[in-house]
């Protein structure tokens, strides 16, 4: 058993989709999560620029003794996970892709048509593609990067025409040309807009990576007996920069009552300053 918190990173406030599973799932669990909100979005910046600001941010969550990384992006799931298990070697560091992969390759089968929506990065990795057919090769996959969806949502511009109307520039196409049934929304931010999607698309069977990462992290807690005895604290999300848009965000994505959460800005220079 284990009390230490579980860290949570990601480009902005989308990794907080994953966190909110786990919270009602295993409320015993400490969370401690960063967005980095003042160089958002990663995924139309260069892969090297992506690596460096992986590794702060890891290095930041290292030392404040995480039991666990849990790399809450798409982007650098499939552009960094290994660099990062290889920079902290005792911390089980788990990305949203492998438990995705392996989700879509056990419930779907050939006479699907599966879409997989991404940041530019993730698509041109091809990290799902890899990763799904190495689990079942018979499947068809189509993809399409859709980048102006996290600058969006960041904003906060969801429920709204805006976004509807920027979802079917990129989807409508995508979705009739091809004969999509399955869509994996490959970036964490796209769970925030699945109600705009399922309003557009009503029959598609949507696949959320922010919630199938929760068995990945149910497994390595296992595998390494480091399951919560006890409640020991509080939740802290920080942020690069904190605005008020990031917060309001956080009390809409969990939407949890009885935790104990607290706001902090972290300017990546080591200076810490609670709000």
């Amino acid at each position: 058993m284990d009390n230490r918190p579980i860290g949570f990173f990601d480009s902005g406030l989308g990794g907080l989709t994953c966190a909110s599973y786990l919270m009602q799932a295993l409320p015993l669990e400490r969370i401690i999560y960063f967005g980095d909100t003042a160089r958002t979005p990663y995924g139309s910046k260069a892969l090297s620029t992506i690596r460096n600001f992986s590794f702060e941010i890891s290095d930041f969550l290292a030392g404040e003794n995480v039991k666990a990384i849990v790399i809450a992006c798409n982007t650098v799931s499939s552009t960094c996970l290994e660099d990062l298990r290889k920079r902290h070697p005792h911390i089980p560091i788990i990305g949203v892709i492998s438990p995705a992969a392996h989700y879509v390759a056990e419930n779907c089968t050939e006479d699907d048509h599966i879409g997989i929506i991404g940041t530019k990065v993730t698509i041109q990795s091809d990290a799902y593609r890899t990763k799904i057919l190495s689990y079942n090769p018979t499947l068809n996959l189509y993809e399409t990067p859709c980048p102006a969806f996290v600058p969006l949502i960041e904003e906060g511009i969801i429920q709204n025409e805006i976004m509807d109307l920027t979802i079917r520039y990129y989807l409508d196409h995508f979705i009739s040309y091809n004969r999509i049934n399955t869509l994996v929304l490959g970036c964490t931010h796209y769970p925030l807009i699945r109600q705009n999607i399922t309003k557009l698309y009503p029959d598609l069977n949507i696949v959320d990576p922010s919630e199938v990462v929760l068995s990945g992290i149910q497994k390595t807690l296992e595998q390494t007996d480091s399951f919560a005895e006890e409640s020991t604290g509080e939740n802290i999300f920080y942020a690069s920069d904190l605005s008020e848009n990031f917060m309001m965000m956080i009390n809409r994505i969990l939407q949890i009552r009885g935790f104990t959460v607290s706001f902090k800005n972290f300017d990546l220079e080591g200076k810490k300053n609670e709000l």
